[in-house]
């Protein structure tokens, strides 16, 4: 048996990576500079960001045990969530990265 009402259609995902990208450009266009500002991801993410593939390979750096993200430090764990922490804003409470 079928039902008229066919297939749900997938839904188009931005990819993790972008979404910080934005976020950082945001806070860019806001006046905070890419040194004060931490990309806090959750274990998950960070991992995820580390395998991503279309991630250019000149887009992550890894420095004096840290790991950078166009140019802005990351910090992996200890976040339920992933968000940016940029000068303005409490860095105990990042800013989710859009979605």
């Amino acid at each position: 048996m079928t039902s008229g009402k066919g297939r749900p259609r997938p839904s188009v995902q931005k990819s993790r990576p972008e979404e910080f990208r934005k976020a950082i450009e945001q806070a860019e266009a806001e006046g905070a500079a890419r040194s004060d500002m931490v990309l806090r991801l959750t274990l998950r993410d960070a991992a995820d960001l580390k395998r991503d593939r279309s991630v250019p390979v000149e887009d992550i750096s890894f420095a004096d045990g840290v790991m950078r993200y166009i140019g802005v430090r990351v910090a992996p764990g200890g976040v339920a969530v992933s968000g940016l922490a940029a000068s303005g804003f409490d860095e105990a409470a990042p800013k989710p990265a859009a979605r």
